[in-house]
């Protein structure tokens, strides 16, 4: 069973984000929050496995309450559930370790997408804000791809084999599968790779993969 948190300053927001839950047995909601104090106090109460965060909320936004999870929790999955897609927002909260962001806009099935996969341990992006984020670098790719391939060269190619996976959207358990190892190493690997290449989360390693040529498609769109 997922455990979920949910925050919204909209109880009607609220409501109809947790009828869409509540279609999926592997998931409960376990608390609400109206702004983003309350958001990080019941996380800190009810240690879930992912917080679903508006962005604009009272008290506290959800960028800050998203840095406060990540920082106070860190083994915590945080996605961000907003109207608004501008590429600031999607810059902040994924820079503050977000490893999701999608659109109230989206499709229903997105959001429960993304929920199996952070609390699997990857990352997911809705698929309008994935092409943003491929925007965002599109103007500088060669730039881009020479920094990206100068980061993995730090890494072994057995990091670099596992980063390609992390990258082509599969999760621990699915790694561990493909390279014949237990789950536990590939949690190390990943943090190593993290370190080395001085990412905050999953997605940013995704787009350096995918920058550096070690993957192709969209970074992060789906990790399922």
């Amino acid at each position: 069973m997922i455990r979920v948190v949910l925050a919204d300053d909209e109880a009607m927001i609220r409501a109809g984000v947790s009828a869409i839950l509540a279609a999926d047995a592997g998931i409960e909601v376990v608390a609400e929050a109206a702004d983003g104090r309350a958001a990080v106090e019941q996380a800190r109460a009810t240690r879930p496995d992912v917080v679903l965060l508006d962005i604009r909320m009272p008290v506290m936004d959800g960028l800050k309450a998203a840095e406060e999870i990540r920082r106070l929790l860190p083994e915590i999955g945080v996605i961000m559930l907003t109207t608004f897609g501008e590429d600031t927002y999607i810059e902040r909260a994924l820079g503050l370790g977000a490893s999701g962001f999608l659109l109230k806009s989206g499709d229903p099935r997105e959001l429960l997408a993304g929920i199996h996969a952070v609390a699997d341990g990857a990352a997911f992006l809705s698929p309008k804000v994935a092409q943003r984020v491929i925007a965002r670098f599109s103007g500088s790719q060669v730039s881009r791809a020479e920094e990206a391939k100068a980061l993995i060269g730090k890494l072994t190619p057995r990091e670099q084999e596992v980063l390609a996976l992390l990258g082509s959207g599969l999760s621990n358990a699915d790694i561990a599968g493909k390279l014949f190892v237990v789950e536990g190493t590939v949690k190390a690997y990943v943090s190593t790779i993290l370190n080395r290449l001085g990412a905050r989360n999953r997605v940013q390693a995704a787009i350096t993969a995918y920058e550096a040529g070690l993957v192709g498609g969209e970074p992060g769109e789906s990790s399922r």
